[in-house]
């Protein structure tokens, strides 16, 4: 039994010196720097490690290139982990420091005007899922590749080095495989000129990474044995550092993993945050709830606009289905919504040139919470509904007062101040609400009622209006048969070019106002 323990310790030791030396020679063929992928999770950890070991056991004078750790902060990553990270990182840079090897730390978040809240909670954006998956370019990929354009436009060329083997998927084997030149240790990245991509652990198998993590200590002071038992608490899977958007899909959702989002709504149930809850964390209960809420509404009609952020409004095909001599309307499953069948008989059905007649008589706000129970006629015979757009804006005050609600109540471990939504967010969404109609700046008032104290606010010469002044301005649009909303928007259009000299640009975005399909049906 002892042979064989011995035999297996030595197959190991051979596969990390091998790696190593790969690494060292990789790293001393050229001068290109080196960015790092790193998402906390053992694949990125392995890479890491050995980099950090490689380069500890090279002489001084051949470390003559960077070498960029980065780690993507979404903003909305699980408290747990980002607070992980977080030491990591800094763990990493203080004892590459006192090693005096190149290696350097960075976080890459998203601009404020892309990150998660900023887009659902100001923008309306319904919350991804698997056909809509808009979070992952916006939170992950840009920020990242914005980060090595930055080192390529210094260096001429980088080699990003990532965590991706082989095994981990029939799907990720074939894309590391059509990247790959024969005979050659880099891959092309498919999408960054000038970015190759170095993949230390691709032929690893899952038992060779946990081997390694657990037999060899970290070197800047993380304990692996803690790294396996949060896997062990939050169920299987990591959420990768995704640098080329073409792979994106091959990372997988990372809703079941215990580096994703907090928030993730791309799958139908959250396991990670479940395992965190089951495991002892009840203190992240209320996040779980918010997830699973925010969820449930995505496709609630009655709080999404029936045109879309543009002004396009665009019809459903709906299925009609009988059963038992009575016709049905099917609502297909989609999500956490369950499938449903509506009688026929409950809908109006009129033709398509009949829409703004419809609306108009019956005194229906495409922008808001109205769901008119009418199917309209199209041209191929179908029966259709209106299509749906972004959130109302009364759905995402709703949205923005619970998660507020939630960061107020939530009791977390940490010593330091932990945001569910960051001050600067908040900023840019009320300048959103502003610019889609909230002329009452309602989103400070939001914040005092949950809080009971204001931010500061800055103030500026934005056109607000009392709310006597908006309910006769909404007064005389009915009288004259005007949108209200159009009015508003020409009034932003308008503030906009206040002050200009020339207005190039000013009649077109009036134009463009004015041709909103949803004006004109």
């Amino acid at each position: 039994m002892s042979g064989i323990i011995t035999e297996a310790f030595n197959n190991k030791t051979t596969l990390i010196e091998q790696a190593k030396e790969e690494v060292k020679k990789t790293y001393m063929n050229d001068d290109r720097p080196w960015v790092i992928g790193y998402s906390g999770g053992k694949d990125s950890t392995v890479v890491v490690q050995l980099v950090f070991e490689a380069l500890s056991e090279m002489p001084s004078d051949q470390l003559t290139k960077k070498v960029y750790v980065i780690s993507s902060d979404t903003l909305v990553e699980t408290p747990l982990i980002i607070q992980s990270i977080n030491t990591t990182l800094r763990r990493i840079e203080e004892k590459a420091v006192e090693l005096n090897l190149p290696i350097e730390t960075h976080k890459v978040k998203p601009m404020v005007d892309q990150s998660f809240w900023v887009n659902i909670i100001g923008k309306g954006y319904p919350s991804p899922n698997q056909q809509f998956r808009w979070c992952t370019d916006r939170l992950k990929i840009d920020p990242a590749n914005q980060f090595i354009k930055e080192k390529v436009n210094s260096f001429g060329e980088v080699i990003m080095v990532l965590g991706v083997r082989e095994q981990e998927s029939a799907t990720r084997a074939n894309v590391i495989k059509s990247h790959s030149v024969d005979g050659k240790v880099l891959m092309r990245h498919s999408t960054l000129s000038n970015a190759y991509v170095y993949a230390p652990i691709r032929k690893f198998d899952l038992d060779e990474v946990w081997n390694y993590l657990l037999s060899f200590e970290s070197p800047w002071g993380d304990d692996n044995y803690e790294l396996h038992r949060l896997y062990q608490e939050s169920g299987s899977g990591e959420c990768p550092l995704v640098v080329d958007k073409t792979v994106k899909e091959s990372a997988g959702s990372c809703g079941n993993s215990r580096f994703g989002c907090w928030v993730c709504t791309v799958v139908n149930e959250d396991k990670a945050l479940s395992g965190f809850i089951d495991s002892g964390h009840d203190w992240m209960k209320p996040l779980l709830d918010f997830r699973n809420w925010l969820a449930s509404i995505r496709d609630d009609r009655t709080r999404r606009m029936k045109y879309r952020m543009n002004g396009q409004v665009y019809f459903m095909p709906m299925q009609i289905k009988n059963i038992d001599g009575t016709d049905y309307v099917i609502v297909p499953k989609k999500g956490s919504r369950k499938k449903d069948l509506i009688p026929l008989e409950k809908f109006d059905i009129i033709e398509k040139h009949e829409v703004k007649e419809y609306l108009s008589k019956n005194n229906i706000d495409l922008s808001s919470s109205d769901d008119p129970m009418v199917l309209i006629r199209d041209e191929n015979e179908n029966l259709c509904r209106f299509g749906l757009g972004a959130f109302t804006l009364e759905a995402r005050k709703e949205i923005l007062q619970y998660l507020l609600q939630v960061q107020k109540d939530l009791t977390h471990p940490f010593d330091e101040e932990y945001d569910l939504i960051k001050e600067d967010e908040l900023k840019e969404i009320r300048k959103i609400w502003f610019s889609h109609g909230d002329f009452e700046d309602s989103l400070p008032q939001l914040f005092n009622s949950v809080f009971g104290y204001h931010l500061n606010w800055e103030k500026d010469e934005r056109l607000i209006f009392d709310q006597d002044e908006l309910h006769q301005l909404e007064m005389m649009c009915q009288e004259e048969g005007v949108d209200f909303k159009l009015i508003k928007k020409l009034l932003l259009i308008e503030k906009e070019y206040t002050g200009y000299k020339v207005r190039r640009g000013l009649m077109d975005q009036l134009s463009n106002a004015l041709k909103q399909d949803y004006l004109h049906l």
